[in-house]
């Protein structure tokens, strides 16, 4: 049964562009892929990050700054934000993973500030003017994505790929540790498991394709600004996560989807669209405690066990 419903969703998703604005659906897949890399912190291993911008934006930097300067093409500047992400995360799990809850959330806050101020100061970011024009030169050196349509496809397979990775994370063994940690850590110490490892290994992971969604948007907008690493952009994946279902692996998804879309169409609003956006965060959390997605599965398992005999 899965598996229709993911060829149903994958073939939806291929006609996807000739309905709907390709570009809108390229800022969804993106942002659909930042959020479900940052729920794979915060719902299975249950770690709050307040610093995810960081890697978002950094590794959107560095594309940026590789595919316009350097004149790499677009798969090598993807592949170096993504090992940019890899490896400031690497360095800022090791200090952050030390720490739990509230003290954690702080550690990652507290380094995003000094990586935004940094970004603010360099040269080679432009500093508020950001990196702007970055061209979107042959994909594999003869596919040509200046068409939006083309584009779409290749943003379409990151997506897919980045998805299937988190879900067969989440289905494999090392998943299941991560579970033990966020339901009770101290049992997971007493049984042998490494909990820093793990949970290291997990927020290098989540920051790797949290990179990979801030490099595809470069090449999306064909820009890298300061917005991608400031703290509301962090603040913006955590809500899509609770509105969508954390710890689900749709939620993030269809948290995504819901925000995107009021960005998009709410625009005429202006600042009112903060406003709405928090009015439908607290009715969120108010009403539908497991997220959008997570109460359609509650209501879908209640459902089930009503019609299965005993």
């Amino acid at each position: 049964m899965t598996l229709v419903l993911g060829l149903i969703a994958v073939a939806l998703l291929l006609a996807a562009p000739f309905a709907v604005y390709p570009v809108f659906l390229m800022k969804v897949m993106c942002f659909a892929l930042f959020a479900c890399a940052f729920n794979l912190m915060l719902g299975y291993t249950g770690l709050l990050s307040f610093g995810h911008a960081m890697f978002f934006g950094g590794s959107a930097y560095i594309s940026a700054h590789a595919i316009k300067v350097l004149g790499f093409t677009p798969e090598l500047g993807i592949l170096a934000g993504v090992l940019f992400s890899t490896v400031l995360s690497f360095l800022v799990g090791l200090l952050a993973v030390r720490r739990q809850g509230i003290y954690f959330a702080m550690v990652t806050l507290a380094l995003a500030q000094m990586f935004f101020f940094f970004c603010l100061q360099a040269k080679f970011t432009g500093g508020e003017d950001g990196l702007q024009a970055v061209p979107r030169r042959a994909l594999l050196g003869f596919i040509d994505i200046t068409k939006d349509i083309h584009l779409y496809y290749f943003v379409l397979a990151i997506f897919l790929f980045g998805f299937l990775v988190i879900y067969r994370t989440i289905h494999s063994p090392f998943g299941q540790v991560l579970k033990a940690i966020r339901e009770n850590e101290p049992r997971a110490i007493s049984l042998g498991y490494r909990v820093n490892q793990y949970k290291l290994l997990a927020f290098v992971l989540s920051a790797a394709l949290a990179g990979l969604a801030g490099s595809t948007k470069v090449l999306v907008f064909q820009l890298a600004s300061l917005t991608d690493v400031a703290w509301q952009m962090s603040g913006e994946v955590i809500l899509m996560t609770l509105v969508g279902g954390m710890g689900t692996i749709l939620g993030p998804v269809v948290g995504a989807a819901v925000i995107v879309t009021m960005q998009n169409y709410l625009a005429g609003l202006g600042e009112w669209v903060l406003v709405i956006q928090g009015v439908i965060f607290v009715v969120a959390v108010s009403l539908f405690r497991r997220g959008i997605a997570g109460e359609i599965v509650a209501i879908g398992r209640h459902y089930n066990a009503k019609k299965t005999p005993e």
